[in-house]
């Protein structure tokens, strides 16, 4: 069975089109890159993904759960970070935790004990007690990774989730996100910065709303810059090095 599969979807504002017949499935334990520059249409992918946009244009199933269908069952096995904080930053690392485990209907010990090990897995364990105000930003991208994680999804959706963070703390993140697929976990990394990316990856190269290409990312690069040859398939589009 695939974690993700995405069937033929399509999406337009009006009359722009932002997807155009999106296809690609997602096999279990795999990072995966969804590369493209801004506006290629990767937060139009992301929102049809967690249904915060519907469509009646293809299909998508998560861990066999067609999320039209069956929307609360697909959802369940699904964890996001969206690329705006959604924290309450008044509130400690752990109450944002138990109050978001308290959404998925987990309470009382089982909150506890999943909460402090979600934050261990991000190295957070030590900061449960401290105001999320308190944080730098590597840090609360960290826990909004671990609240992601406390009720055990199969899938893990990261839009763009290190943008305005410095290199040491983008790296420190993709290291931990690299480790949770190592781990068994299925991650869709939307990014437009290719230094993010490892060989041994997967690689979703999205362009104006149309796949270009799935393939692992040294199959896909053949010993040249990944950069170089995502411009070249887009006749001249620029993501970050």
């Amino acid at each position: 069975m695939t974690a993700l599969d995405v069937s033929d979807l399509g999406y337009s504002y009006g009359a722009k089109r932002a997807l155009d017949g999106v296809s690609f499935t997602l096999a279990p334990g795999r990072f995966t890159a969804l590369l493209g520059p801004n506006g290629a249409g990767k937060t139009t992918l992301f929102s049809l993904l967690t249904r915060l946009f519907v469509t009646r244009e293809g299909r998508i199933t998560v861990a066999g759960h067609d999320i039209a269908r069956e929307p609360r069952a697909a959802l369940s096995k699904i964890g996001v970070v969206f690329q705006q904080p959604t924290l309450d930053l008044d509130m400690s690392v752990a109450m944002n935790m138990r109050y978001f485990a308290a959404l998925h209907g987990i309470s009382g010990r089982e909150a506890r004990d999943r909460s402090e090990r979600a934050l261990a897995q991000l190295g957070m364990a030590e900061r449960a007690k401290e105001r999320v105000r308190d944080l730098n930003g590597g840090h609360r991208r960290r826990m909004e990774i671990a609240r992601a994680l406390i009720h055990d999804p199969e899938v893990l959706l990261l839009d763009e989730p290190t943008v305005g963070l410095d290199f040491k703390s983008r790296q420190a993140i993709v290291d931990h996100v690299h480790g949770l697929a190592e781990a068994g976990l299925t991650v869709l990394w939307a990014t437009h910065l290719v230094d993010e990316i490892r060989d041994e990856d997967d690689v979703v190269v999205l362009h104006r709303g149309r796949v270009l290409a799935h393939d692992r990312a040294a199959r896909l690069h053949a010993g040249r810059p990944l950069a170089d040859v995502f411009i070249e398939m887009t006749g001249g589009a620029e993501v970050a090095a």
